[in-house]
């Protein structure tokens, strides 16, 4: 259940109340792909830097260990020890941009698998199937994610399937929820917007979605090609027909500065693997911008990543150290960076939250939208 507290112009303060615990947002989710973290980060980790969610991949855990191992462990929950929220993705984006060989029919997708080459079909009462082996708090619909720029006929029909397939992931997850043996007999299902970047395709099929009443709504199919601009351009033309009593999630977004602009224009949730990616190449998020450790003018510096951060990582090493340590090729440098850049974005969204909360996001926004995004 999506409960407003308040708004400051199009930003929206709530919680989202889960059979696994409250959300309070704006907030982030932290991506553990497979499980875990990558970079040698436990869900036991991310209760010490702030996190509220954890996102876990349907498409890799069906690969590997399997959902029906997953499910016979007692489900993520049990298998990850991590005991607040869960949200899996459908495995629709990885089917289209890692699977080889797809072959998309009305029934759902065949494909073969990119790390065996296994045929695969997967469709969206598989989907549903398999989120709901997994336990998951939150199930995302089986949608048909397309790179931009798209083809307009492409696009409007590839809508038209992905509102008959949520139809149908509708009525899978009903029958799931109702049986003895599911784990998670109160599992949420979002619906997610597609459209490319074509206006009248995104509102139209917004429309259609939120007449389903579902728990949540996504905005899927953005970071995937086109412009930022482009990509505010699409929020601010779809967020008017969004429910105003449903959580919004803008699906694989982004750097500190999409999420500001994100939550501008009402926005509630957001997951991305750049913190985690960026922090294994080396690459920090300051409350100032952003350092790259390898520069030789960290060699000699005792100081921590961000005098203003309160991570493990800052409180206890210093940048020389986590230099020799990325230089040395040491896995506890790629830990301690994750640590940090998860942790920063954790702090990033409380910031929001309270500036939400004190009617200074305005203020909050103006200021580091300018300063989040810089390279130091």
């Amino acid at each position: 259940m999506y409960k407003l507290i308040k708004t400051e112009n199009s930003a929206r303060r709530a919680e989202f109340i889960t059979p696994h615990g409250t959300i309070q947002t704006p907030a982030f989710m932290n991506v553990a792909t497979c499980g875990a973290i990558k970079g040698a980060v436990s869900a036991l980790d991310l209760k010490d830097i702030k996190c509220q969610v954890q996102l876990c991949n349907t498409y890799h855990l069906h690969l590997r260990p399997g959902d029906k191992v997953i499910n016979k462990l007692g489900g993520l929950h049990k298998f990850t020890r991590w005991d607040k929220p869960i949200l899996t993705d459908s495995g629709g984006f990885q089917v289209f941009s890692l699977a080889k060989l797809r072959t998309i029919k009305e029934e759902g997708v065949y494909f073969s698998s990119h790390i065996d080459g296994r045929k695969i079909f997967m469709g969206p009462e598989e989907s549903m199937r398999i989120q709901s082996n997994l336990g998951s708090t939150i199930a995302m619909a089986f949608d048909e994610c397309i790179k931009n720029p798209a083809e307009y006929s492409y696009t409007k029909d590839s809508c038209l399937r992905t509102v008959r397939w949520l139809k149908r992931c509708k009525n899978e997850i009903k029958r799931l929820n109702s049986l003895d043996e599911t784990i998670n007999k109160k599992q949420m299902l979002f619906g997610i917007n597609q459209g490319s970047t074509y206006k009248d395709l995104r509102i139209e099929h917004m429309k259609q979605i939120r007449e389903l009443d579902l728990d949540g709504y996504a905005i899927g199919g953005l970071a995937v090609g086109e412009t930022a601009e482009e990509m505010y351009k699409t929020i601010e033309n779809v967020e008017p027909y969004m429910p105003a009593d449903k959580i919004r999630y803008l699906m694989g977004v982004g750097t500190p500065v999409n999420i500001l602009e994100a939550v501008y224009r009402g926005v509630d949730l957001f997951d991305c693997v750049m913190p985690s990616r960026n922090a294994r190449h080396g690459h920090f998020f300051t409350w100032s911008g952003i350092i790259n450790i390898f520069n030789a003018k960290y060699e000699l510096d005792d100081s921590p990543i961000d005098l203003q951060c309160d991570c493990p990582t800052c409180k206890n090493f210093s940048r020389a150290y986590l230099r020799h340590l990325f230089k040395s090729g040491e896995m506890l440098g790629m830990r301690l960076a994750v640590l940090h850049n998860l942790n920063f974005y954790n702090t990033l969204l409380e910031k929001i939250r309270l500036s939400l909360d004190n009617n200074t996001f305005k203020e909050f926004y103006k200021t580091q939208k300018y300063i989040l995004g810089k390279r130091i």
